[in-house]
């Protein structure tokens, strides 16, 4: 039987920011837009803000309504991502099968490490859990169990800084009682399917008859029941053997209505150096480019075309103006702006360094070096600067 553990980060964007800025200790925080620039939510809170009653999803108007003095920080998705790498490499001191699921969540096969260590499922995670807390002054909750499913069930069921185990014993007792959306896989719409049909725990999802459960969900119902039963067939993939992702975007909400292609171009040019860098990062280039544009009525566009094999910045700024120019005549006012690139492909980081010789790709190598080495944003192209882009207020996918 295998020993899995899930880690998990309470509150990871409110608590980074929290302990690299030391004078929010004790403050009730929370990582959101800024209403001005139109994303007012409520992306993450600290424990304190949490007691006040904020929640995620919040606008910050009516968090405040409860919270009067939380404070508010736009997220830094690169220190974030920073502190990840660095939590990654803490996992890693115990096995290689460490699997990302997120920014602030990691499964750990631990099965191989048990006699070498001399140390059992929980005594690993809760050595992991002091080291994280003596390194980066934040807990996290860990789940340990015998399959995937139970092991982020467990570390939800606790929270925050502590170690829940769900064993082959007695996972029937503690599970199945559970609210049917307590786990991954079972989203809003289909817990309300399911309720209507009186289904709402998770033993009353076991219960059903495969052929129910077929025409509900697919193949990935079956999958999920028999994982709540008991399977351990989902592996944990080893860190350095890692699936690519399909697809690498940003995107990003404007502080103001653009309607003219000039500001178009930047906002794009902005995502562009930002799928680019992620691009080099992963040895990927891409020969999908996708845009989606969101008007300020909310009406979505989006288009997509092949191009050819690609990790440049002004090669992809090209492109996907030239897919713009196919399917919007600039007559309305544009609110927001993805950059997706997909159909990737693996390419070899020393071959890229030192045979290509195409100056646009010199050029993306370079900026991303430099940029890497001395801060983000230190430099960039001269199109990019546009003052529609708040650099700390954008997603990425």
């Amino acid at each position: 039987m295998r020993t899995i553990l899930h880690s998990d980060v309470n509150n990871f964007f409110a608590s980074v920011e929290c302990t690299t800025q030391p004078h929010l200790k004790d403050k009730p925080v929370a990582v959101a837009g800024n209403p001005a620039k139109r994303t007012g939510i409520i992306l993450a809170k600290n424990e304190l803000a949490k007691s006040l009653g904020v929640k995620t999803g919040q606008s910050i108007y009516e968090a405040k309504q409860y919270c009067p003095e939380l404070v508010c920080l736009a997220p830094h998705y690169s220190v974030y991502e920073e502190i990840s790498k660095k939590l990654h490499q803490i996992y890693l001191d115990y096995t290689d099968f460490v699997e990302p699921l997120g920014l602030d969540e990691c499964w750990l096969d631990v099965t191989n490490s048990l006699k070498l260590l001399k140390k059992d499922g929980l005594q690993i995670a809760n050595e992991i859990r002091e080291k994280v807390k003596k390194e980066f002054g934040f807990t996290v909750s860990i789940g340990v169990s015998f399959n995937k499913i139970y092991a982020k069930l467990g570390s939800d069921i606790k929270k925050p800084d502590a170690v829940t185990q769900i064993s082959k014993n007695d996972y029937k007792k503690i599970a199945f009682p559970l609210p049917l959306n307590s786990i991954v896989g079972i989203g809003k719409k289909l817990e309300r399917k399911f309720a209507l049909m009186n289904i709402k725990t998770i033993q009353d999802f076991c219960n059903l008859k495969d052929e129910i459960i077929l025409k509900l969900m697919g193949k990935t119902g079956l999958h999920l029941k028999r994982n709540l039963l008991g399977s351990d067939e989902d592996l944990v993939h080893n860190y350095f053997e890692l699936v690519p992702p399909k697809s690498i975007g940003n995107g990003t909400t404007t502080i103001t209505d653009i309607t003219n292609r000039e500001d178009i171009e930047k906002v794009i040019a902005f995502l562009a150096e930002k799928v680019s860098s992620r691009l080099i990062q992963g040895n990927f280039e891409a020969k999908t480019i996708s845009v989606s544009l969101k008007t300020n009525e909310f009406e979505k566009m989006r288009k997509s075309k092949t191009i050819a094999p690609c990790f440049a910045t002004s090669v992809l700024i090209k492109e996907a103006m030239i897919l713009i120019d196919s399917f919007f005549d600039y007559s309305k006012p544009i609110r927001a702006i993805r950059l997706r690139c997909s159909n990737l492909n693996k390419i070899d980081k020393f071959r890229q360094l030192s045979f290509f010789d195409e100056k646009k790709e010199k050029i993306s190598l370079s900026i991303d070096k430099i940029n890497e080495k001395y801060g983000d944003k230190v430099i960039y192209q001269a199109s990019e600067k546009s003052s529609f882009i708040n650099p700390k207020n954008h997603v990425q996918e």
